[in-house]
């Protein structure tokens, strides 16, 4: 069962804070959050992930632009994972994190505080406990726990864009935010804070055809556009991916949004998870136990104490993929 849906219809907006390293798929998450009626973005943090810091953040800042939220405060945070050197992702999300558009700059700026003052301060003043949507490496938030322990309260959830039950992406078992920075993941799997895993099992099913990222990409709201270009883009990189839909353009990180906003879409497992440590081709995996009873490596070894996770196995494709059009088209020409 998913406990996120628990939550009583018609209830109050939830508070947010996305936690990003934008590229593609973050800008088209953010798209979305900051349109959902059900959903209150209360900031953007930024980490060092698809792309460095600083092309991160104006990457947020421009994204947020196209939908007029530059209200919304947006700090930068870690510049790179707690031990590794950073490693990005460019021949995904294209040399400047967006697909290589060749959009503006922002004119507004980030905030001055550093990612993890923000999120302390966001969480300290909201009035009821914030949902947290991670679709980054998870650097900023196993900062900001080790910190500031005492917030870990104030956090309702973090749904985590990362990790896989099955296989990868960055390596052949670990999915690329994992990869990317395992001992911040650790921490924050093992911070008892209620944890929900969007990882590449449910990631890649949900998708928009081809012909309707094309009518996005001709918007004229200029949110709208953006979508449908970064969608075309998502197409072109799918190709050759089995776990992607045929010609769709992959909504990715967005599909964690959606969870949030409609959790009746997901169907998740309550399991210990593990992720790795050890160098190795298998570093960076996270290790979902499903066995019912224990075996051998219990009976006779010393008792770890893992993490229990909620881990998401499947998702309603066609919800989350209406939701995802119908919140972006709502209220435009």
């Amino acid at each position: 069962m998913n406990p996120l849906a628990q939550r009583p219809f018609g209830a109050a907006p939830v508070d947010v804070v996305l936690d990003v390293d934008t590229g593609v798929d973050d800008a088209l998450a953010l798209l979305f959050a900051v349109r959902h009626p059900g959903l209150r973005v209360r900031a953007v943090t930024c980490v060092a992930g698809n792309a460095g810091l600083e092309q991160v953040v104006r990457n947020t800042l421009t994204v947020l632009e196209h939908t007029g939220r530059t209200d919304i405060p947006v700090a930068a945070g870690a510049d790179r994972p707690l031990i590794a050197a950073p490693r990005h992702a460019g021949h995904v999300h294209g040399g400047d994190g967006l697909a290589d558009l060749e959009l503006p700059p922002p004119t507004h700026t980030a905030d001055d505080r550093h990612a993890v003052e923000l999120l302390r301060d966001v969480l300290g003043s909201a009035p009821n406990p914030v949902t947290v949507i991670a679709l980054a490496p998870l650097t900023n938030l196993a900062l900001l726990l080790r910190t500031y322990p005492g917030v870990a309260g104030r956090i309702e959830r973090i749904m985590v864009m990362g990790g896989s039950a099955s296989a990868g992406n960055a390596s052949p078992v670990a999915e690329f935010n994992t990869w990317h920075d395992p001992e911040a993941a650790a921490i924050v799997f093992g911070a008892g804070v209620p944890v929900t895993m969007y990882g590449l099992d449910v990631f890649y099913q949900v998708g928009v055809d081809q012909v309707t990222c094309g009518k996005l990409a001709a918007h004229e709201d200029p949110g709208v556009c953006l979508a449908g270009r970064l969608l075309c883009h998502q197409i072109r990189v799918g190709t050759g991916e089995p776990r992607v839909p045929a010609g769709s353009g992959l909504l990715g990180d967005a599909g964690a949004v959606c969870a949030v906003a409609d959790p009746g879409g997901l169907v998740t497992e309550h399991l210990p998870v593990q992720v790795e440590l050890a160098p190795g081709i298998s570093r960076g995996q996270t290790v979902v136990d499903r066995r019912a009873l224990p075996g051998e490596q219990e009976i006779h070894g010393t008792p770890v104490a893992v993490p229990r996770v909620d881990v998401a196995w499947q998702v309603d494709a066609r919800r989350y993929r209406d939701l995802f059009l119908t919140t972006l088209l709502d209220g435009t020409a």
